[in-house]
């Protein structure tokens, strides 16, 4: 994988989830005070619309190293952090579908089921995709010649 692709999509991932952390808690947790709200905090419309322009481009992202990374990896056997590399990888799936059709469902036991199904699976995702660039970067330390294990 090019600097440039891990640069982005890390760049990106983190964007989607501190967009989507944010909008799920102004969403869920916080409380207006006002009873003719619409929203619960003033800066929710903003990260939703942020969350929304920013997945794409991680979306796109994924495709480029889906090619140079995701198959070549799939391919090979005995990989040491292949784990985290497959639950990131369907959980990114799933939370990437569940994202699209929370856009075109319109029945609200589909939205509910959907709404569930998208926090799980980025949550999944964001926690089990930090684990994987964690053990990816100890794993290049130990690598002699790497780039890692000439700056530790």
């Amino acid at each position: 994988m090019k600097r440039w692709e891990r640069w982005s999509f890390n760049t990106l991932a983190l964007a989607t989830a501190v967009t989507g952390f944010a909008y799920l808690w102004m969403k869920y947790f916080e409380q207006t005070t006002d009873p003719f709200a619409v929203v619960n905090h003033p800066w929710q419309s903003t990260a939703l619309a942020l969350h929304v322009v920013v997945s794409p481009a991680l979306i796109l992202v994924f495709g480029i190293i889906l090619n140079s990374h995701v198959m070549k990896k799939l391919r090979a056997t005995h990989l040491p952090n292949r784990r985290s590399g497959y639950v990131s990888l369907v959980t990114f799936v799933v939370m990437l579908l569940s994202g699209y059709l929370l856009q075109v469902s319109s029945s609200e036991h589909w939205l509910q089921a959907l709404v569930i199904l998208h926090i799980a699976s980025g949550a999944l995702f964001s926690v089990v995709y930090a684990a994987h660039l964690v053990i990816s970067a100890a794993l290049a330390r130990r690598r002699p010649g790497s780039v890692l294990s000439e700056v530790a």
